[in-house]
């Protein structure tokens, strides 16, 4: 575990030696002169962005602003490095999650079944890590009981509690991209990656119910051909739709400052969702046909290649929460939930200041 730990912090030291300083103060008491400055120099349509209450009353030069920015602090953040120290621990927790997912499963359900569910889920993903995903959930599920007893719930939590060091983790690489210092006690921090980790679990149990449960039992319906269809592709939509919404939790829920409104969160897990289906179907196709990883690294081939998936999944996500954060500093308005208060008052970084 040392080794995702070393990675992330030291991609915090790198972002602060590049930048020249020390994190900058979150709340700085000079933004509201700042910005009065600002808004002097605008011109009638930058000053029109700049009192955008929601994303959608951005403008397009708006939008090319914001993904520049956010793409420029990928590299200032050192984000290629945090989401390799997040993809380390996210590989440690996915077989707990996996074995908490069975037990909650086997609560309403045969545990034996879900193997063949998980197994359908993951044929979007390259045949290595498909194998060895399919290979310990026969593993589980061969030791997996489905009655309620003091002995489950135990096993039950303890998966829990791993699972959500990576959770954890990946909470502070967004605090990162956002700029933000973790303030957070450590019982707090735990109990957010908890709760933040239930969800994802839960996540899960309903995308395998999308995939493979749903269309099971519409077939003894008889819908015939265009209402297999619909349903084939209803299936899909629902999961996209859910996993961005999922996103947009954690964007909102996992840094230490006052939640964005999910509006502002909306943006960026809707781009990461979009590019994580692309970049994880350009991948498997990649490793399918043109990768030689069984040749290089053997029986280790499909533990390599679900890190690089994970790599590539939390890379991702970080750049959802860099796009979210450029997003809200395009507006001098109120990008926090409550009521509206003055710029540097908002115990957000990204709300508190505003791009040049």
């Amino acid at each position: 575990m040392g080794i995702g730990r070393t990675l992330i912090v030291g991609a915090a030291v790198l972002r602060g030696r590049r930048r020249g300083h020390a994190a900058p103060d979150p709340y700085p008491s000079t933004a509201p002169v700042r910005q009065e400055r600002q808004q002097a120099q605008q011109s009638p349509q930058q000053q029109s962005a700049a009192d955008a209450e929601k994303p959608t009353e951005l403008g397009k030069d708006d939008w090319k602003q914001v993904v520049k920015r956010a793409w420029k602090e990928t590299k200032d953040d050192n984000v290629p490095l945090l989401a390799a120290g997040v993809a380390f621990y996210a590989f440690l927790a996915l077989f707990p999650a996996l074995i908490a997912m069975v037990t909650l499963y086997g609560l309403v359900a045969d545990p034996s079944t879900v193997q063949s569910q998980i197994e359908s889920l993951s044929r979007t993903l390259p045949p290595e890590t498909a194998t060895l995903i399919a290979d310990q959930m026969r593993s589980i599920t061969s030791s997996s009981s489905g009655g309620l007893g003091i002995g489950l719930v135990v096993s039950l939590l303890g998966a829990l509690f791993s699972a959500s060091g990576g959770v954890q983790n990946m909470m502070k690489a967004i605090n990162l991209a956002y700029d933000e210092k973790e303030s957070r006690g450590a019982v707090k921090l735990r109990g957010t990656a908890l709760l933040l980790t239930l969800g994802a679990v839960v996540f899960v149990v309903v995308a395998v119910g999308l995939v493979a449960v749903l269309p099971a039992a519409l077939d003894s319906l008889g819908l015939g051909v265009v209402g297999t269809v619909a349903v084939f592709v209803g299936r899909w939509v629902g999961l996209v739709a859910f996993m961005a919404v999922a996103l947009a939790v954690l964007y909102r829920y996992a840094p230490d400052r006052d939640n964005a409104r999910f509006e502002w969160t909306a943006i960026g897990s809707g781009v990461a969702t979009v590019l994580w289906i692309v970049g994880s179907a350009g991948f498997s196709l990649y490793v399918s046909n043109f990768g030689k990883y069984g040749k290089t690294y053997g029986v280790l081939a499909g533990v390599v290649v679900l890190l690089l998936w994970l790599y590539l999944t939390c890379y991702i996500v970080l750049f959802g929460a860099e796009v979210n954060a450029e997003a809200e500093r395009q507006t001098t308005q109120d990008t926090t939930q409550g009521p509206a208060r003055p710029l540097g008052e908002r115990r957000a970084v990204a709300a508190d200041t505003v791009a040049s």
